[in-house]
């Protein structure tokens, strides 16, 4: 992100938090929409002193106080837990409007995160056309990467250079974050290679959203598994066939859309 420097100390600025059983993100923008500062946690299980905590990280960046916030929106499953908000939003609508923020034109949402995924379809106007959500099952999101990350007995951070590095990917059979952890013992038994075993376990991950709607010509992708392992795009631009759109800072598309909404709010 570019840096800014902001010489009006009387310009208002604004806040969207999105929290997320996983992490809480919050991204504060001045009034032309451009992000001057942003944090992120694990949520952990005090939703309000994990946003606050964001709040202050996303200030310190911005080099504001909290005085100069004129509103903020809270959107995510722990929206109603941020003490600061003067509103909430859906996050299906935060991530839409953080998106076509970035893309003005009719694109399909692929938003992968750590709990859930979800495929939102935006008309040229940015209008919600459609949408689908992944909750029952923790495959195709960033949980079942976090659930198989020490059954490889390797880093989290790790598996992305490691599945970018595979010449030999092992496809896997299930779906099933438990049925997957034993074919991924099973194929460490009969020693494949670790690169190949992940790149198989990426495959798994984007065959599920795929298979979740079709999609139309522009596509984005969005959500920390995207921000955090970038061959995921790759590998999803390969199985579609067609060129793929990652905003600046993929992770915070839904906390933007909040604070964007804030901001309508305010001037309207």
């Amino acid at each position: 992100m570019a840096q800014r420097t902001f010489q009006n100390d009387r310009a208002p600025f604004f806040a969207g938090a999105d929290v997320g059983a996983s992490r809480t993100k919050v991204v504060v923008i001045d009034t032309d929409g451009h992000i001057a500062g942003y944090g992120v946690a694990r949520s952990g299980t005090d939703f309000r002193a994990t946003a606050d905590g964001c709040l202050t990280d996303a200030l310190a960046m911005a080099e504001i106080g909290k005085e100069r916030i004129t509103r903020t929106v809270s959107t995510g499953y722990g929206r109603k837990n941020v003490s600061y908000a003067q509103d909430q939003r859906t996050e299906i609508s935060c991530h839409g409007k953080g998106c076509f923020h970035y893309f003005p034109f009719a694109i399909t949402i692929i938003d992968i995160g750590g709990q859930d995924n979800k495929i939102i379809k935006l008309d040229d106007s940015g209008r919600r056309t459609s949408f689908k959500m992944n909750r029952k099952c923790a495959a195709g999101t960033g949980a079942f990467l976090e659930e198989m990350s020490p059954r490889l007995d390797i880093p989290l951070s790790e598996m992305n250079g490691l599945a970018a590095a595979s010449t030999d990917m092992v496809r896997l059979g299930s779906f099933c974050t438990v049925f997957s952890a034993t074919e991924v013992l099973e194929n460490i038994r009969r020693g494949k290679q670790v690169e190949d075993i992940v790149k198989g376990l990426f495959f798994s991950v984007i065959s599920r959203i795929t298979e979740m709607d079709a999609f139309t010509d522009n596509v984005v992708m969005t959500g920390g598994v995207v921000a955090h392992n970038p061959y995921l795009v790759e590998m999803t631009r390969e199985l579609i066939d067609r060129p793929i759109l990652v905003p600046e800072l993929p992770q915070f598309t839904g906390a933007l859309g909040a604070a964007l909404y804030a901001k309508e709010t305010y001037e309207d």
